[in-house]
């Protein structure tokens, strides 16, 4: 067994945040959550920020779960919540062709099929080690209490969901 039964899964988008999660769910048996599904809708709204916080603060009241996503207002409480937490540190360039590979492509943690490279979704992972990262060191560093594994490459990812084997 694992020993953890609240995780969280945090990284740059396109860095295998949500492949780990499946792959983490299938080992573990705990309940995976997208914060993707929370927020965006299939028609491109979004929910406001009441309807998400009160959906993920619901999950987060659970005594099982698994995570997926990083909203930064949102991850001190998450890393209170949590006892173990995967980080997702890769070099942007993986991060932006992984979130390439996937265009066009049907998703379990999108409820649509991304068209496109939105320029805006683009500069978000480009800017992502200097705008988002420095807060979830800060948080990883702060959480002596927890597991904290991070990952600077898929492999290492895939080595650690090996290491579980194929089932809880």
């Amino acid at each position: 067994m694992t020993g953890f039964k609240k995780a969280i899964i945090i990284g740059s988008p396109g860095s295998g945040k949500s492949t780990f999660a499946r792959g983490l769910r299938d080992r573990t048996g705990l309940p995976l959550y997208y914060l993707d599904m929370l927020f965006h809708r299939p028609d491109r709204t979004t929910a406001s920020r009441e309807e998400f916080d009160a959906a993920l603060f619901g999950i987060l009241e659970r005594d099982e779960w698994i995570i997926d996503g990083n909203y930064k207002r949102t991850l001190p409480a998450r890393f209170e919540a949590a006892d173990a937490i995967f980080v997702f540190d890769l070099p942007v360039l993986a991060c932006l062709e992984g979130a390439g590979s996937r265009i066009g492509s049907v998703r379990e943690d999108m409820p649509w099929v991304e068209e496109s490279f939105d320029p805006d979704f683009r500069q978000y992972i480009i800017d992502f080690p200097k705008d988002q990262m420095p807060l979830i060191r800060e948080l990883c560093s702060a959480a002596a209490d927890k597991t904290v594994v991070v990952f600077s490459t898929r492999a290492e990812a895939d080595a650690y969901l090996d290491s579980l084997g194929d089932g809880a």
